[in-house]
């Protein structure tokens, strides 16, 4: 259960889930900054999100020698500031249909409305669905995605 008193890590740690995505940002040393006053909005893949990636490539990443490839990816998924799904959907309606967000990695990230659901395009155009919306921490507010983004 999310508690939204607990932080982003705090809750991650405590969830189901991301246990895939929890081990990266502990390798990456993402714990302190994600632990911090925010407010982040996280787009956070599932265990099945990383399970799609070809073979060997997440325990390729948690090696050490591979910790910047690993920042890079997992900062990718974060952005300043906290974006509700309403907010996404309002800027994306203003700006054409397209919202383009600014990564904490630096790279830019879109997110698109279709339907009910808002998606996300990443830099090598890769898909990726919020799931899950609107789960609210301490500081900022995580939305569950089907994939993992790629800077």
């Amino acid at each position: 259960m999310l508690v939204t008193d607990k932080n982003i890590v705090e809750n991650a740690v405590n969830s189901a889930d991301p246990t895939t995505l929890v081990a990266a940002v502990k390798t990456a040393g993402l714990v302190e900054t994600l632990s911090g006053p925010g407010p982040f909005t996280v787009f956070a893949p599932t265990n099945e999100a990383f399970d799609a990636l070809p073979a060997g490539t997440v325990e390729t990443l948690l090696k050490p020698e591979n910790k910047a490839d690993l920042t890079k990816i997992l900062t990718y998924h974060v952005v300043p500031g906290k974006l509700n799904a309403a907010d996404l959907i309002a800027q994306a309606k203003a700006n054409g249909g397209k919202a383009m967000l600014t990564t904490v990695q630096g790279e830019p990230l879109t997110a698109w409305v279709e339907g009910n659901s808002v998606y996300l395009t990443d830099a090598k155009g890769g898909k990726s669905m919020v799931t899950i919306a609107d789960v609210n921490q301490s500081n900022g507010v995580i939305h569950v995605i089907d994939t993992v983004l790629m800077p």
